[in-house]
């Protein structure tokens, strides 16, 4: 859990009473009705809902990809509706990474070249070879050093989630935002992805997930639920799975199929 230092701390994320309102021909749209979260630094949170439950439209407003129609969000104090797009920009890159379904790698570059991305954005210089090191290390945290020449059509889809992760983490944010990011993985791999996450989370990174996924939010240290643009709970998770235990206890099983 989050320690009471930092929670006394200003919060990473500040949400307001924000609203987001679509138009959508004659008619508007409400996506986000009057949301208001707090998270702090070191949390892990995943926010759930069925389709049209706003999720979504809440996840682009965090990422700073779409602005709040009204209210206020700060990320790590920031007000971020005051910022122009450059601004923007600069926050997004300097604070966030991102994590998404369908892993978003460059077909024809190399798992190395595609971490090293981010930094051609973040506006300081960096030598080829600074670059190639900070993107090195970030593949070495997600174990995948040895996959560092192959293209995205050259590794498992667990494997290309986890160049993605290494992407996300090669600025080094504060925060990352993860869009449904074992959506397309098989069970075993959805749960050793979430086990690179619960680690990073308890080295200091602060998570927050969308997910339709209730075995996968279970690995989440606090639980958001939406519904109709709106939070409709939002309590810490007592039943978190780890995910060292519930791949120890799937090995078990796949172990006892083979004997039997």
């Amino acid at each position: 859990m989050t320690g009471s230092a930092e929670k006394c701390a200003p919060p990473v994320i500040f949400l307001d009473a924000v609203h987001k309102t679509y138009r959508a021909g004659e008619v508007d749209v409400h996506a986000v009705r009057g949301v208001s979260m707090t998270i702090h630094k070191g949390e892990f949170v995943a926010i759930m809902g069925a389709s049209g439950s706003g999720k979504s439209t809440l996840m682009n407003m965090l990422g700073c990809l779409d602005r709040p129609t009204k209210g206020r969000y700060l990320l790590d104090g920031t007000p971020v509706s005051e910022l122009n797009r450059k601004q923007l920009s600069l926050l997004r890159n300097h604070k966030l990474g991102f994590v998404f379904q369908s892993f978003n790698l460059l077909a024809r570059t190399t798992a190395l070249e595609n971490v090293e991305l981010p930094m051609f954005y973040n506006h300081q210089f960096l030598t080829i070879r600074q670059q190639r090191d900070s993107a090195l290390k970030a593949l070495e945290k997600v174990g995948l050093t040895d996959r560092a020449s192959h293209h995205p059509s050259q590794l498992s889809g667990g494997q290309q989630q986890r160049v993605a992760l290494a992407r996300a983490l090669v600025n080094e944010p504060e925060v990352i935002l993860a869009d449904e990011p074992t959506g397309n993985l098989d069970s075993r791999t959805s749960i050793e992805i979430m086990g690179m996450f619960q680690a990073l989370n308890e080295a200091g990174i602060t998570i927050v997930m969308v997910t339709h996924e209730l075995d996968i939010a279970s690995f989440c240290k606090r639980i958001i639920i939406m519904r109709d643009g709106e939070i409709v709970s939002d309590e810490p998770n007592h039943k978190r799975h780890l995910a060292t235990d519930d791949l120890a206890s799937l090995n078990q099983r796949e172990h006892r199929a083979k004997l039997a």
